[in-house]
């Protein structure tokens, strides 16, 4: 069975960072596009940041210059680093996997991890 395993969600303070960590199968990690969404309370959720098998990179406009994507090939770990938070980043946020390229553009995508959550206090 396929799994996205995520750690590092929690609290911090504005202007703080956090560091989101999601753990796949080497088959997921090396072939699928993989990523970052998040859902805020009564809001949609919303694609953070993904990369592809290629190493592209797309980041939603919101985080741009504040979150990087990056991957561990020895570990075969994606992260999320969250530097600058705001308190409208406050959400879940849910590790994800796609056999579909840019997948931040995507909502019904293949896998998802169980959701780790962020909070952000003013």
């Amino acid at each position: 069975q396929v799994q996205l395993d995520e750690s590092g969600g929690g609290s911090v303070q504005a202007g703080g960072s956090l560091r989101l960590s999601c753990a796949a199968s080497e088959y997921t990690y090396s072939n699928y596009c993989m990523g970052w969404f998040r859902q805020a309370p009564g809001k949609e959720r919303e694609g953070v940041a993904t990369i592809d098998s290629d190493g592209e990179t797309i980041y939603a406009d919101s985080v741009k210059g504040r979150f990087t994507i990056s991957k561990d090939n020895a570990k075969n770990t994606l992260y999320l680093q969250m530097n600058s938070l705001k308190p409208e980043d406050t959400a879940m946020y849910y590790c994800v996997a796609d056999t579909r390229s840019r997948c931040i553009y995507y909502k019904d995508l293949e896998l998802w991890g169980q959701g780790t959550l962020v909070t952000v206090a003013s």
